[in-house]
């Protein structure tokens, strides 16, 4: 009978290890989502990124470029002089934190 119990043991041993390991991963993983920006709200996300963009005076005056936020996504709509204005809206509005994908509907006058 000992020895069962022994072989139960050393079977068991590596499987309990597994679970710790798994569940100490789920708990450090939740940790670093919320370091990175989870709890932003979307109203938050847009008023950060407007503030952000209507500083820069090569995209335009203030709120040439509309910022909207729905469920962490983007949406920037307005005109620029230039593609490369374009992409640099576009590439700020990823910096901000919460932000998962960007649509960029920004129409560009001169190409």
């Amino acid at each position: 009978m000992h020895k069962s119990f022994l072989s139960l043991f050393v079977i068991l041993i590596p499987v309990y290890s597994l679970a710790c390991v798994l569940a100490l991963a789920g708990a450090v993983s939740g940790c670093a989502t919320e370091s990175r920006g989870e709890r932003m709200t979307d109203e938050k996300i847009t008023a950060e990124l407007q503030s952000r963009l209507d500083k820069i005076a090569d995209l335009g005056p203030p709120h040439s470029i509309v910022v909207q936020t729905r469920n962490h996504i983007v949406y920037l709509n307005g005109a620029v002089d230039t593609g490369v204005e374009k992409r640099m809206a576009e590439s700020i509005a990823m910096q901000i934190t919460g932000v998962t994908q960007v649509a960029n509907g920004i129409a560009v006058s001169h190409q």
